[in-house]
């Protein structure tokens, strides 16, 4: 099998493997403490999360803290319920850009009806989009997961603080392939995307910024309850700063394979801006392409059909039709995601089988 779909999830980097093994049981038994205990073996699992903490933190801006959460899809909840819902009581409006993922954009729909920043053809969200008055939070991503986009949050979050907003940016397709994006207040990521395990993602908060917990209990994250698994910790720090030494050389392997991705699927539309992207991610799409029948008669290439979070839902992505695509080329749409493990001939060959079987449609 062929795996072109590293937006939806990334293979298991063997170094967070090895770091997590030993907090699993460990050769003397006794990686498996609580990391709160008071003990000896609570305090070496602590030492050990302090340490994946401080990892994970160096991918985020100076001045703020990590707290570890369950998935990205948690930290974003708790970001944006915890700022607007302040005591069960909303402090104001939740502004979202028409190209965010369903975490933020259902949660902000549950919170009440937000305003909407429209997006360019390219799919990059206009910095100029009115923000009423009573708006509390901005959300705007820095990498979009559909089409690979990368979003202008620096001037967006300006925007936001003349209206006296705060901002969450949610960079789980953006960290680690992108320096931490500036201005925002709070940021969300996730472990399986930087090459971590699945289970664990962080919100990182900017100092002073005041955030209501959403799970009550022990507060052992201060801002999250519960009891943090210390391999999970350690895969993702781990991870972390893998990519943070490895940011380079992964951007240079991803924009080659860009290029040659160009070359062999030449007469296919590209969704999305082809410079102010993320250069892993090619969203095409062919008019007329029955995507359901293209992946069934490619079982063995691992793509999407446009997000893996929307496959299954049956509509058209709300982010193709933010760019101003009909529903027909919506769905005629395939995602193709390469990263850190992927060779060139495995490119090949899976476009060698896509193409074939597209061409076999007519």
């Amino acid at each position: 099998m062929i795996y072109l779909d590293y937006q939806a999830t990334t293979p298991l980097a063997p170094e967070a493997r090895d770091a997590m093994l030993k907090w699993l049981d460990g050769p003397d038994g006794t990686g498996f403490g609580n990391p709160h205990s008071p003990h000896r073996m609570g305090r070496m699992a602590a030492a050990a999360v302090d340490l994946a903490r401080d990892q994970v933190a160096a991918l985020f801006p100076p001045g703020g803290s990590v707290h570890f959460t369950g998935n990205a899809c948690e930290a974003i909840n708790l970001a944006m319920r915890g700022t607007v819902m302040k005591g069960g009581q909303k402090q104001g409006r939740v502004a979202i850009s028409a190209i965010e993922h369903a975490a933020v954009r259902d949660t902000a729909m549950a919170i009440d009806d937000p305003v909407i920043m429209p997006v360019d053809r390219d799919g990059i969200a206009d910095t100029h989009a009115n923000l009423p008055g009573d708006t509390a939070l901005v959300c705007i991503m820095q990498v979009n997961n559909e089409i690979g986009t990368v979003q202008p949050v620096a001037q967006i979050a300006e925007r936001a603080r003349e209206a006296g907003a705060l901002v969450l940016c949610d960079a789980v397709q953006g960290a680690g392939k992108f320096a931490a994006p500036g201005g925002a207040d709070m940021i969300a990521i996730s472990a399986h995307k930087i090459y971590g395990p699945k289970g664990i993602g962080a919100l990182w908060v900017r100092d002073g910024v005041d955030i209501d917990p959403q799970i009550t209990g022990g507060l052992q994250e201060r801002l999250r309850s519960g009891t943090l698994s210390t391999a999970l910790c350690a895969g993702f720090g781990a991870a972390a700063a893998l990519a943070a030494e490895r940011l380079e050389a992964d951007k240079a392997l991803a924009s080659s394979l860009w290029d040659r991705a160009l070359d062999l699927f030449e007469g296919w539309e590209v969704n999305g801006s082809r410079e102010l992207r993320n250069h892993a991610n090619l969203s095409i799409r062919k008019d007329g392409l029955d995507v359901a029948r293209l992946m069934s008669d490619c079982r063995d290439v691992m793509f999407s059909a446009g997000s893996a979070c929307a496959s299954g839902s049956g509509k058209p992505s709300h982010v193709l039709k933010a760019i101003g695509l009909s529903d027909a080329q919506a769905k005629s749409t395939i995602r193709l995601g390469w990263g850190r493990y992927s060779a060139v001939e495995d490119l090949e060959a899976a476009a060698k089988v896509i193409i074939n079987a597209a061409a076999q449609q007519g």
